[in-house]
């Protein structure tokens, strides 16, 4: 890996780490919180792509399983991994591969609408999985998860197209700069 990498996955694993003292939300219906986490989740897939962000995600999983308390509200330790949030963690650690998909999915489309229509896809897999693992771990029926889930669809939806704004926004100022060191 280049130092660049490195230097990509240590400031995305930061991002999360920062959007995680941001205190959380709680909704009272159900046991999971809305955060902001999930924002840089999204942000990490889109500027990292599959590979790197996974990495970046899997780095930070691996210091809140060792006891660092960087997910919203100060949690950390292996137990977050079987709670009420352990479906959402696990998706996290998917959004990468998953925004990578549907972004090519999304390419062979001309109109952005339907090009944002198929990312936002990704929202609807994340709070899928989620309510799979809330399911589970709460003994709470499947169908009642899911529609639980529903709270969380405008706030995630808003989360993205911010997530989708700021990395077309560094891209875009990553090529500036890519044209001014090949002019030099």
């Amino acid at each position: 890996m280049k130092t660049k990498d490195i230097t990509q996955i240590a400031l995305t694993v930061a991002l999360i780490i920062v959007l995680g003292l941001l205190p959380a939300i709680p909704l009272g219906i159900i046991p999971v919180p809305i955060v902001l986490q999930n924002m840089g989740i999204m942000l990490t897939g889109l500027i990292l792509g599959p590979k790197k962000g996974t990495i970046s995600i899997a780095i930070f999983m691996l210091l809140v399983a060792i006891g660092m308390p960087i997910l919203t509200g100060g949690n950390g330790g292996l137990a977050v991994f079987i709670g009420p949030t352990c479906g959402y963690l696990l998706a996290w650690l998917l959004t990468p591969c998953m925004i990578s998909i549907l972004k090519k999915t999304a390419n062979n489309f001309k109109n952005t609408y339907v090009q944002y229509l198929i990312i936002w896809l990704l929202i609807i897999v994340v709070d899928l999985i989620g309510s799979i693992g809330l399911s589970i771990q709460s003994k709470m029926p499947l169908q009642l998860a899911i529609y639980s889930n529903f709270i969380f669809i405008p706030g995630d939806t808003v989360k993205l197209f911010i997530a989708i704004f700021v990395s077309k926004r560094l891209q875009k100022n990553d090529s500036i700069d890519a044209k001014k060191m090949t002019r030099k």
